[in-house]
């Protein structure tokens, strides 16, 4: 397991944790810098337990869910309890002051899906932008929060539909401590911090919190507002005390944010989308997450294969067809998908129209790639899942958008705001307008699926454009080519378009493809260029598994600072 020690001086000390080997076999060295990546990635395993399993990008945020399952809670409860940490640990990827998704599997194998996405402030419309001169959102500051945080209403939500028993004191225990205490920060957080910093060192609050503390990174302010939520509840945060400091805060910063968008902020309980393959039955959530275009892919590729023959896993025909299939499914996001209640038809309806998807696996070419200029969808992000031995899995997702959100952090109560409303386009209407109340278009997508052995399969990765990519090599790789679910995560992985500062759309590979295939898919016409052999920007995913017979697989990203930790 993960086990807590506490050093430095009295008033000053550091939380720093030990990974036992029993657990997580040979994952060290842990927050391992990029040059290290490949030697840890040659040491992992995927994790096998008797009893529950959970995975996140960051070892600490497992601990916290791993404990929760050795204490007898549910699935549930361990993901609250890792979604916690994480948005103490990791802040530079996510925040209690930015939204979540949740995909649920119960044991008797209903699905509940969470969408804990925040609407556009009342204030927020095209004259407030037109009075500050602006002609788009901008990407930080108080401007840019101008959306509700709903990531905390998501955690509410998923307890109350899964009849959590334990306080919510016991599972907000991990990240209390985190905060109070001080946790040793990632070299990858300390890398976007310094590359950051000029952007942001100005915005009201970020550096009081972060540019003050080196290393170790305390956050006295969240603490107490994740003391405040154990105390009150999730929903302090929208309609009571805590509430009432928050926007007292984000009126301050000059956020068009008000009371009466949190008090009037609710997570709503949604169908997932569903869709049947050769492999098993796949689920994901409907907008405003790209969920549908996850989906598309699979199913594309799923056709086309049995069109071509069935590609063998690793070939020019495997990752060709996904990168086709990628094109022709964000064709389709990139028209389609936005806030539900704007959308034509729902997303189900293109999952169940046979026609449009045999008419769009029949465009995909087996030798030629499709040419490539359409703008990328940024975001960063956590993926985190957990499984009990009653038969729950939960996949889930949450975010801030840019790294550190808005950068807006609020005085009172510590919470770094997101700047997802950033992706609003400031017009009067068409895709993602600017508008109060509206649900802006969201990169995240919890994926989980039924494979026709009886398997279930929770899995998902940050990386906004790569979100759809990376679910589907990890995937085809595990469920249609039978790789072992830790070499799925860690083998070279490819995104399609453009990555923030860059204006390239290209196919962007980690070099530790076969030259002899990346020579094939230059032929092919893709417009490939190599990058770092284990880069974060092709995100940090995981993944689960639970058996028919029982038991569990885990994995994690060495791209990341995770651990897959099972019992």
């Amino acid at each position: 397991m993960v086990s807590q020690t506490v050093s430095g001086s009295a008033d000053k000390p550091i939380v720093r944790f030990v990974l036992s080997s029993a657990l997580i076999a040979d994952r060290t060295p842990f927050l391992s810098r990029p040059a290290e990546r490949g030697k840890r990635a040659s040491r992992m395993r995927t994790v096998i337990g008797a009893n529950g399993a959970c995975t996140a990008p960051h070892a600490l945020a497992s601990s916290a869910g791993l404990d929760v399952l050795k204490a007898g809670g549910s699935a549930a409860e361990a993901a609250v309890a890792i979604a916690a940490s994480l948005a103490v640990v990791y802040p530079h990827m996510n925040s209690i002051g930015g939204d979540s998704f949740w995909l649920v599997r119960q044991p008797d194998g209903r699905l509940l899906g969470i969408d804990a996405c925040g609407r556009a402030a009342h204030g927020a419309d095209l004259a407030l932008y037109g009075r500050a001169g602006l002609d788009a959102v901008p990407w930080r500051g108080p401007l840019a929060a101008n959306t509700v945080a709903g990531t905390l209403s998501g955690w509410s939500a998923v307890l109350r539909a899964t009849d959590s028993a334990l306080p919510l004191e016991r599972l907000l225990a991990p990240a209390i401590a985190y905060a109070e205490e001080g946790v040793e920060t990632t070299p990858g957080y300390l890398a976007l911090l310094t590359a950051k910093r000029t952007e942001l060192e100005s915005v009201p609050g970020f550096a009081d919190v972060f540019l003050r503390g080196g290393p170790v990174l305390k956050q006295p302010a969240l603490a107490l507002s994740l003391r405040r939520l154990a105390a009150h509840g999730l929903e302090d945060a929208y309609r009571g005390a805590l509430a009432r400091d928050i926007a007292a805060d984000l009126e301050a910063a000059g956020s068009p944010l008000a009371l009466v968008d949190l008090e009037g902020h609710y997570a709503d309980a949604v169908r997932p989308l569903g869709v049947k393959t050769s492999w098993g039955r796949l689920y994901n959530l409907p907008p405003p997450t790209q969920g549908l275009a996850s989906l598309m892919i699979l199913v594309l590729y799923d056709r086309v294969g049995a069109r071509w023959g069935a590609p063998v896993g690793e070939s020019f025909a495997h990752i060709h067809g996904l990168v086709e299939a990628t094109k022709q499914a964000f064709l389709v996001r990139d028209r389609h998908v936005g806030d539900p209640d704007l959308m034509s038809q729902p997303a189900q309806a293109f999952l169940d129209d046979d026609a449009l998807m045999d008419r769009l696996a029949a465009a995909i070419d087996p030798v030629r790639a499709l040419p490539w200029t359409q703008p990328a969808k940024t975001g960063d992000t956590v993926w985190f899942g957990a499984m009990d031995g009653r038969g729950q899995s939960v996949s889930a997702i949450q975010s801030t958008y840019f790294e550190f959100g808005s950068g807006v952090v609020l005085p009172q109560t510590g919470i770094t705001w997101q700047n997802r409303g950033a992706s609003f386009r400031l017009a009067e209407d068409g895709w993602n307008a600017l508008r109060p109340g509206r649900k802006p278009f969201h990169t995240l997508n919890p994926a989980l699926a039924e494979l026709r052995d009886g398997r279930v399969m929770a899995y998902g990765t940050m990386g906004g454009e790569g979100q759809p990519q990376t679910q589907a090599a990890i995937f085809t790789r595990y469920a249609a080519h039978g790789m072992d679910l830790q070499e799925a995560i860690s083998a070279p992985r490819w995104l399609l378009g453009r990555t923030w500062g860059e204006t390239s759309t290209a196919l962007k590979l980690e070099d530790r493809f076969d030259p002899g295939l990346v020579d094939a898919l230059r032929r092919a016409g893709h417009e490939v260029e190599l990058v770092a052999p284990f880069t974060a920007t092709m995100g940090h995913a995981g993944a689960l598994v639970a058996r028919p017979g029982g038991g569990f697989e885990a994995a994690t990203d060495p791209r990341s600072d995770g651990a897959a930790l099972a019992f």
